[in-house]
């Protein structure tokens, strides 16, 4: 798209599905990279993608001429799949359906790298569910309890 400019800045919040804790860390990094290479595929720009057992945290700069639905299907269809191809775990690996999207600006950048690169240090004292509710209540999303993640802590 000629003379098109853009700067959006997304990050995006899935759980694995049933929250089951099977994101080891033999795996995980592993899992990070591909992740990556998936946003550069659908020209996506990569800023961080971290996470801890059950979640992860997806941030990127998203090209204008994609939306966010689209490519987290693509995210997490080919992940899952890669995980699954690889044997990384018993029985067959899913992400729970939907994701929260959260949008920043420039200057808060290096803050949502620091925070998606510092998961397992966060997690040391707060929940998924903790981290998710705050989430929505800081960025005022209206939700319905029925449809939010299926939390089990």
């Amino acid at each position: 798209m000629a003379n098109t400019y853009s700067q959006i800045n997304i990050q995006c919040v899935f759980a694995v599905k049933g929250r089951e804790n099977i994101l080891n860390k033999n795996f995980r990094e592993e899992l990070f990279k591909y992740m990556s290479g998936i946003l550069k595929n659908n020209n996506a720009f990569p800023l961080a993608i971290g996470g801890w057992t059950d979640h992860v945290h997806v941030f990127f700069e998203l090209p204008p001429n994609l939306n966010i639905s689209d490519l987290m299907r693509d995210l997490k269809a080919n992940s899952s799949k890669w995980i699954n191809e690889n044997k990384f775990l018993k029985g067959k690996f899913n992400w729970q359906e939907g994701f929260g999207a959260f949008s920043y600006s420039r200057s808060q950048r290096h803050q949502v790298i620091n925070y998606i690169i510092n998961q397992e240090k966060h997690h040391s004292n707060k929940t998924f569910r903790e981290e998710y509710l705050e989430l929505l209540k800081n960025f005022e999303i209206e939700f319905k309890q029925e449809y939010v993640f299926e939390f089990y802590d």
